[in-house]
């Protein structure tokens, strides 16, 4: 019988049941896209930061002079401090080997050219190099992954080949083109390598030579070492948490730290595979990523709170216009020997039902608005998820339940008597 009064007052002038459908459809798919960009934005992000550059960067712990201004770690080269280019390999055995998406050594030389009589930094790194890992794959990686900005006009050198790149302030001064050979010198060994590109950075690389790290080493004498490592790995935003010293966490907080992609957790890691290093995050480039990702994360936080709030308000105004209109009808049951609870619980079920059916044409619609802004503004559009479902289901029969509050407890408080009589 319960049943049977719902469906009948469902039926019932549907014109403002269309109406109050529609407003909490409307409302719930905002709230199904901001949650399926939110759930989704934060990889997408991660993916499209790591075109800023490399996020830590590696040194020995011969160089203990710290010094860091404007968030970027500048420390003294000291004598013979270089890190073996065999260890290299460990850095995908860590627990977040899969967040690294790039790595690149480097090491930087002096060299005399025959086209300038000043010295220029020759920049030795890997441009394409397949790694060897420990568990006997091949893992690809360079300059390429970590600064993906790099702008060549030609080709990439060949790893291990006698080729290089050309800062473009460098080739302007100098009149080399793509093709030229250019002879350098560092100490007593000449070297003579082949220009195959002009590098566009917006950096000092502008103004020096890109080279294979085996040149840099065989110039320097240094074979199978380098001098720094920029990684660049997958993160998420560091909070107050993160930024805690692990040395003073408990096992609970320490386990827990290092199960969160932070920066700082996934340097921490790195140090303990590759003995005699210091892991810093770079943070001006971590800062900035957790900066956009958390306003972003906001903007959409207050579309999903503005919009909930409208479906309220719109759910409240048609659910006492219902109850005006259905005073006569709910004096009769209550005449009749109807309680206040068999009302409350009538008129909240005929809501639920509506609230049900609202946000489920409302998940429909935002899966739909969530694909279109994905692939705009990622590439990518967002999967549907049965989480983010169940959750929308819950948020339209809560909207429903507080927009109705008033109305319903209004209808609980009606005395039949002065209704009947026209009062």
């Amino acid at each position: 019988m319960f049943l049977r009064l719902v469906a009948d007052s469902v039926g019932r002038r549907p014109r403002r049941k269309l109406l109050t459908g529609a407003a909490l459809a409307l409302g719930m798919a905002v709230v199904t896209a901001a949650f399926s960009v939110s759930l989704d934005i934060g990889d997408r992000l991660a993916h499209e930061f790591r075109a800023l550059g490399a996020n830590l960067l590696i040194t020995p712990q011969a160089d203990s002079l710290p010094l860091e201004i404007g968030g970027v770690d500048y420390r003294p080269v000291g004598a013979g401090s270089y890190l073996p280019e065999a260890d290299l390999g460990k850095l995908k055995t860590i627990f977040w080997r899969n967040n690294i998406v790039g790595f690149a050594p480097v090491m930087e030389v002096p060299v005399k050219v025959s086209t300038s009589p000043a010295n220029i930094t020759l920049i030795g790194t890997w441009a394409r190099h397949s790694l060897q890992l420990p568990d006997g794959r091949t893992y690809v990686t360079g300059i390429e992954q970590t600064n993906s900005w790099w702008h060549v006009d030609g080709r990439w050198f060949a790893d291990g080949a006698q080729e290089c790149l050309l800062g473009k302030s460098l080739a302007a001064r100098s009149n080399v083109q793509p093709g030229d050979a250019l002879r350098i010198r560092s100490g007593n060994r000449n070297m003579t390598l082949t220009v195959t590109g002009i590098l566009s950075s917006g950096g000092p690389e502008d103004d020096a030579i890109v080279a294979s790290l085996q040149i840099a080493q065989q110039l320097a004498d240094k074979s199978g070492q380098y001098r720094r490592l920029y990684v660049s790995a997958l993160t998420k935003p560091e909070d107050d948490f993160a930024r805690r010293n692990p040395s003073s966490m408990n096992a609970a907080d320490l386990e827990r730290w290092s199960c969160s992609p932070y920066a700082s957790s996934i340097a921490y890691q790195i140090k303990q595979v590759l003995p005699g290093v210091d892991a810093h995050v770079i943070r001006r480039v971590a800062e900035g990523e957790g900066s956009i990702l958390t306003r972003v994360r906001t903007l959409l936080w207050l579309a999903s709170f503005a919009a909930l709030l409208a479906a309220a308000l719109a759910v409240g105004a048609s659910s006492a216009a219902a109850v005006i209109e259905c005073r006569s009808e709910i004096a009769l049951m209550k005449a009749i020997g109807a309680g206040s609870g068999t009302i409350g619980s009538l008129l909240a079920a005929e809501q639920l039902l509506l609230a049900f059916v609202g946000g489920a044409v409302g998940y429909a619609l935002g899966i739909i608005l969530a694909r279109i802004l994905g692939e705009r503004i990622f590439g990518v559009a967002p999967e549907p998820s049965i989480l983010v479902f169940i959750i929308i289901l819950g948020f339209a029969a809560l909207v429903t339940l507080l927009g109705s509050a008033i109305p319903l407890r209004r209808a609980s408080r009606y005395e039949p008597a002065p209704i009947l009589r026209g009062e």
